[in-house]
């Protein structure tokens, strides 16, 4: 199976993306994470998203504040699925993260989840890993067949109260 590579812009996003690495782990997916800045080690940066493919990554979900290019830098670099994750760590509540990572310009695409999203980056990177892979498809049905389950649930719950 490929590996998802989990980039963050700082350490102190960890918390913010520990879901991500949580989620992928208990789907089974190997996962590496790193931290990488687009502004204080950009030929890092340039140098993984360059090499990753070949180094077996499938997707690479990149979580940055503020000015967010983290995940741009790393699209322009690969050409593997990157998914953004922007921050919520400036004054601007996460909207100057969420502008830099979905502004992408043509041929340089990101797919960008919610401010702190990381839990719905690591589905879609499953989800994109899953296209070639029957085993973690059928992982990731069953995962929505258990959303729908709790959601008839709780609406069962609700009609009991009403």
């Amino acid at each position: 199976m490929k590996k998802v590579a989990v980039i963050m812009g700082s350490d102190s996003d960890f918390p913010l993306v520990e879901p991500a690495i949580k989620q992928l782990k208990s789907l089974g997916i190997p996962v590496e994470v790193h931290v990488m800045s687009a502004h204080r080690t950009p030929a890092k940066a340039c140098e993984f998203a360059a090499k990753a493919r070949t180094d077996g990554f499938g997707v690479i979900i990149a979580a940055a504040g503020k000015a967010a290019h983290l995940a741009g830098v790393l699209a322009a670099h690969t050409t593997l699925p990157v998914i953004g994750i922007p921050i919520k760590s400036s004054t601007l509540d996460g909207l100057d993260a969420l502008l830099s990572t979905v502004q992408m310009p043509s041929g340089i695409p990101v797919a960008t989840v919610a401010i702190d999203g990381a839990e719905n980056a690591a589905i879609l990177a499953a989800q994109i890993l899953g296209v070639h892979d029957e085993s973690l498809a059928a992982i990731l049905l069953q995962m929505k067949s258990e959303m729908e389950r709790k959601v008839g649930e709780k609406d069962a719950a609700i009609q009991e109260k009403v």
